[in-house]
């Protein structure tokens, strides 16, 4: 079953943003221990209005458990998102010096984080999770739904096209080049 996100699903969201973003949630945190990462997410997930928050999550529940999350939101609004967040690793995790690009824009409701718990991955819930936010950006009127894919993840790529998505340029994210893919709702 998928459903919105609640404030309790807290530390298992942050647990499967860890797994999505690997290297990078170390970056955000200033730290190598995954326990120092998954709190910080965990306190942002719980909070409202940010990129991170449970607000714009939706979660795969199995048996009572969270197996599976995907966290999206409109591009127009991700410099308003991301400034709480960017505003207090830059104040408490001595990272006054970190800079990202803008990976969404206005257009486009754009795909953050989508992660299986591992042991779950392979059954399709991934895909379930992204159909889910699809309708959901329709349901909320936009008309483009947009991700990146790490050009060293080409299973990731076929996944993503397959379920219609389609390249549209590039974009550089802390260095490294990511294709943007994107899925037109109808009009």
């Amino acid at each position: 079953m998928i459903r919105p996100a609640k404030p309790e699903d807290a530390r298992f969201i942050a647990e499967l943003m860890i797994h999505a973003m690997k290297e990078l949630a170390m970056q955000f945190r200033n730290s190598d221990k995954t326990e120092d990462c998954i709190a910080l997410f965990q306190h942002f997930c719980t909070l409202e209005h940010n990129q991170y928050s449970y607000q714009n999550t939706l979660v795969y529940v199995e048996n009572n458990e969270i197996i599976g999350s995907i966290t999206a939101y409109d591009g127009a609004l991700l410099k308003a998102l991301r400034l709480p967040f960017f505003n207090y690793i830059k104040k408490y995790h001595d990272n006054a010096d970190f800079i990202m690009e803008e990976e969404s824009a206005a257009g486009e409701f754009y795909l953050d984080t989508i992660s299986i718990k591992p042991g779950h991955r392979g059954k399709g819930l991934g895909q379930l999770l992204i159909k889910a936010a699809i309708a959901w950006a329709e349901q909320l009127g936009h008309q483009k739904v947009g991700l990146l894919v790490d050009k060293e993840n080409p299973a990731a790529k076929r996944l993503y096209e397959r379920l219609g998505f389609v390249p549209e340029g590039e974009r550089i994210l802390l260095g490294k080049p990511h294709e943007h893919l994107v899925y037109s709702l109808p009009i």
